[in-house]
Formats: structure tokens, sequence, C-alpha cells
């Protein structure tokens, strides 16, 4: 049997384990931080392939060094889809329809972040170049807010150890639906379309993370988002990615992209697990 090193303990990790176990695919978590290790010992468990590359890229580091796995999703996939305006930049550049959007690369002056406001204009959205989940993401509705929220980033960018020190700002869609897409291996697999309970969204409500309480639902999306989301993976070269796909007033857009996406179990097509078992084998192979 296939040994999968998954090094998350969170739904994903569960909701893996029994459909692969039925495919000759035995999923066992592999620890990748909050721990002390002494590196000088080998590992006490061999694994022949791992499903998505750590979130902590350091601790990724670590786990290459000892085990030596191919990935499903490697190093290069998470970090790319991490890269919220480098995923932006490279979709512009072939074509598939994104969000207008602004990288501000810290430090800057109050005048370009106007500027860049200006072009774009208010209402928009104000999100941290590199975060998961919708952590830090904001809407300015006009420059003395925009500017109050840069002033936040700011001194978090003043702080020398943080690496990335940009943020984006993006045109804000109201009433936008949001879906997940699934590609898995150049092919969407399912969808679901993010919601707002009705109370949150007459409280004021507009982020449809499902961590901050929105409703994951399952959803048959019409081809022209399929398209969309297949060219984005694509684009990418990323074999197995969640892309977000606002529509609004008749245009769809994608806005971000996650190469370690929650399995929402249930909500995929029939052969889902399949191909992800196929998948999983095929990159296994790359060292055998």
């Amino acid at each position: 049997m296939l040994r999968l090193a998954v090094t998350t303990a969170a739904e994903t990790f569960e909701r893996l384990r029994d459909p692969l176990a039925a495919r000759d695919i035995a999923v066992e978590h592999l620890q990748a931080d909050e721990r002390a290790l002494d590196l000088t010992e080998p590992p006490a468990r061999r694994f022949d392939v791992g499903f998505v590359y750590p979130s902590r890229l350091m601790a990724g580091g670590v786990v290459d060094g000892r085990h030596g796995i191919p990935w499903v999703n490697g190093r290069a996939a998470v970090a790319t889809s991490r890269n919220k305006a480098g995923v932006i930049a490279a979709l512009a550049r072939a074509g598939v329809p994104v969000p207008d959007t602004h990288v501000v690369s810290n430090p800057v002056d109050d005048d370009a972040v106007a500027a860049a406001a200006d072009d774009i204009g208010f209402p928009l959205v104000v999100k941290p170049n590199s975060t998961t989940r919708g952590i830090g993401v904001a809407k300015a509705t006009d420059l003395d807010s925009l500017l109050g929220i840069v002033d936040y980033l700011n001194l978090v960018h003043d702080y020398r150890a943080t690496g990335d020190k940009s943020y984006l700002l993006q045109e804000y869609l109201p009433a936008a639906s949001d879906y997940r897409i699934m590609v898995l291996d150049g092919a969407v697999v399912g969808a679901v379309e993010r919601r707002l309970p009705d109370d949150a969204r007459e409280a004021g409500r507009w982020k449809h993370n499902v961590h901050r309480g929105a409703e994951a639902v399952g959803v048959d999306v019409p081809a022209e988002l399929r398209t969309v989301a297949v060219e984005a993976a694509n684009v990418l070269d990323i074999a197995y990615l969640g892309v977000d796909v606002l529509v609004a007033d008749g245009r769809a857009v994608v806005s971000e992209t996650n190469a370690r996406p929650t399995v929402d179990d249930g909500k995929y097509d029939a052969d889902f697990w399949d191909r992800l078992a196929d998948l999983i084998r095929r990159t296994s192979e790359e060292t055998a």
C-alpha cells in the first residue's frame, strides 16, 4: 500500500483517510512544526509521496531534507499560489480575467497609495499579499479609511523580520457570488458557493470565508466558469488547485487561488477520489 504523508491534522486529513485507504493509499500524519527534532537521526517512518507542502515553508524544507519525497503540490506550487499579486499578474498576462488590482510594495508614500486608489475607485478591498482565510482583508470606502488601514500595515511592515512587505488594492465587487472551484489534474472536479447567512449580510458583513462563518454549498458551476478555473490552474502549472471566482453583473474574475485547499467532503464529482488517487500514484513514481 502506498504511504501518503499529510502535514495537516485538520479536516482534510480526516476526509482523505478512508476514501484513499479504499484505493490502497495509506494516509498518515507527518508533523512538520510545533516540535523539537534531532536532525542527525534518520526518520522513523518512510513515505512514498506527500500531499501538499507544509504551510511553513522553512519547516517544509526540513521535511524535504529528511524524507526526500515528491509532493502532489510542492514548495513551488504553494509559494506561487500564496503570492496573491504574483497570481494576479500571471493570470492577467495570460488573458485570464481578474479584478482591477494594484500591488503596493512598502515603503511608499501616501500620494502613491492615493494614486493607485484613484485608478481603481472606491470602495476597494485591501489585502495583505500572502495571508489566507481572509486574515487582514479590509474594505476602504474613502481615502481617509484607506490610509488608516495602510497605517496599520506600515506598522507591521516596519518590523525587520517581516518578509513580505506588500499588499493589494483591489476593486470591490458588490453582491458578488463567490465560488471555490476545484481543479484536479487539469479538470474541474467540483465546486462550492460560499454564502453568508442572511443575518450576517443584513449586518453589513461581506467576506465569504468559511472560517469567518460562511457556508460552503456544493454547486454545479456553468461551463464558462469551469473554463476560467482550468485556465488559471494551467497558467500557474499547479495540479491540485482551489480557484476562487467572483461573479457580479455577468462578469467572472479569478480573485485568488489556493494550493493547499481544504477538501470539502461530499461536494465534489463522483470521480474525484479516483482522479486524486491516480495523481498521487503518478507523483510517487517521480522518485521510484
